[in-house]
């Protein structure tokens, strides 16, 4: 009886200790804020993670705020100063954040419809215009997203580079940053460029999709634009799923808390799940840090580019 009392005692306390270490860290961050680049316009944006944040703050046990960053750059810099707790990132913003010191940590990154967890970049134009491959838009108009976007910037230059074109700058009339995935594909849907970036999973699940399915895309007379209306011509080699990361320096209960809730997310909340990707991934899968490597070596690479273009 004495012994099984211990036990019972000892667990109790253990419980407690659990639970007063998950209260201190509450008491420690009242709210945390999650921050989102857009690939879309911000209302589009909030109707999209509003439910997810909500389910957050539900599970933590403490407000979540949903913050919609201008661009990569407020994201780092968000994280760097400690405002923002939990980010979405591109491949190439996270590797941008570590390689310029940064302290954040990846912990799961999304799992498309087939169960990869990787994604390309390409390069579409409209359909009807002569251009079958990158040779064919020499001294025409190219349209990216964003310097730190993976997919439509610092992969696109790198693929180019290896196409012969290091100087992207020198073979096309005019680069655009358009500032947004959804501004890329308005700009070759409206003439603005001839050719743009974008990232692309299959042809359900890509921001050309999204645009497709909201009616964003219009032809000259304003009847809806479909997909056979635009080809890609150039795929690269797969891309990693951008990473889910939070601060280095948020207590270990508060991390394994908020990778918790990530995880459970599909059972738990399916609704607000499905909304974040139109019902198009299966879930979050766990990841780290170092699982984003390869994609600084390419951030380097890039940057080598540029250094050498401007001596």
């Amino acid at each position: 009886m004495f012994t099984r009392r211990l036990v019972l005692a000892g667990a109790a306390a253990l419980a407690f200790t659990a639970s007063a270490s998950a209260e201190d860290w509450k008491a420690k961050y009242p709210e945390l804020t999650f921050a989102v680049v857009p690939a879309e316009n911000a209302s589009g944006v909030t109707e999209r993670w509003a439910p997810f944040v909500s389910y957050l703050s539900k599970e933590l046990g403490v407000k979540v705020t949903l913050r919609i960053a201008n661009d990569y750059a407020a994201v780092i810099e968000g994280q760097r100063a400690g405002n923002i707790h939990i980010a979405s990132y591109g491949s190439a913003s996270f590797a941008r954040a570590r390689l310029t010191g940064v302290k954040t940590d990846a912990f799961a990154n999304d799992i498309n419809a087939d169960g990869s967890t990787g994604y390309y970049s390409v390069f579409f134009v409209k359909a009807s215009s002569a251009y079958k491959k990158v040779d064919d838009l020499k001294g025409k108009n190219l349209g990216l997203v964003d310097p730190n976007s993976t997919s439509g910037n610092n992969v696109p230059r790198f693929e180019l580079d290896k196409m012969g074109i290091p100087d992207a700058d020198g073979y096309f009339s005019k680069v655009v940053f358009t500032g947004s995935h959804e501004n890329a594909m308005l700009a070759l849907a409206q003439g603005t460029v001839d050719v743009a970036a974008n990232q692309w999973t299959s042809d359900d699940d890509s921001t050309l999709a999204q645009m497709l399915t909201k009616g964003m895309l219009k032809n000259a007379d304003g009847s809806a634009m479909k997909k056979d209306d635009f080809r890609i011509i150039h795929k690269s080699a797969p891309i990693i799923n951008g990473p889910y990361a939070y601060n280095s320096d948020l207590p270990e209960d508060a991390k394994a808390a908020i990778a918790k809730a990530f995880f459970d997310a599909p059972a738990k909340d399916k609704a607000a799940f499905d909304r974040l990707s139109d019902g198009q991934k299966k879930g979050f899968h766990p990841a780290t840090t170092k699982d984003w490597d390869g994609t600084i070596e390419l951030i380097k690479f890039v940057d080598a580019l540029r250094k050498k273009k401007a001596s």
